[in-house]
């Protein structure tokens, strides 16, 4: 895969990645505000549980930023598109899929 690909790839997952995360974060936001609103409720532990979810997906999203700033590293340093444990090329349709694949499917599916 060429740098301007993969560079657009990336771009085009880290907007994605940042809408979504925005997303998250207002409504993590809001289910703390309606938990602090109905503490005592019954309806609170239902609040705490959404908002646990929504930490977690907040996480997962935030980790997704980091694995695109190692793929950015890796474009930078000439090594994108290699496998970080192995050295063997990943496949442009992996890439494409998957911009910020650092292993193989075959090594993604033995880890």
């Amino acid at each position: 895969m060429d740098d301007e690909r993969a560079r657009a790839l990336l771009q085009d997952e880290r907007v994605r990645v940042q809408r979504l995360l925005g997303g998250a974060d207002a409504v993590g936001r809001s289910d703390r505000q309606a938990a602090d609103e109905d503490a005592g409720s019954s309806d609170a532990a239902e609040l705490l549980t959404s908002q646990g979810t929504d930490d977690a997906l907040a996480a997962e999203l935030r980790d997704r930023l980091a694995a695109l700033d190692r793929a950015e590293e890796r474009l930078e340093a000439g090594t994108f598109g290699r496998s970080i444990r192995s050295g063997q090329t990943i496949p442009d349709d992996r890439l494409e899929a998957d911009p910020a694949a650092e292993l193989t499917v075959e090594e993604a599916n033995r880890s």
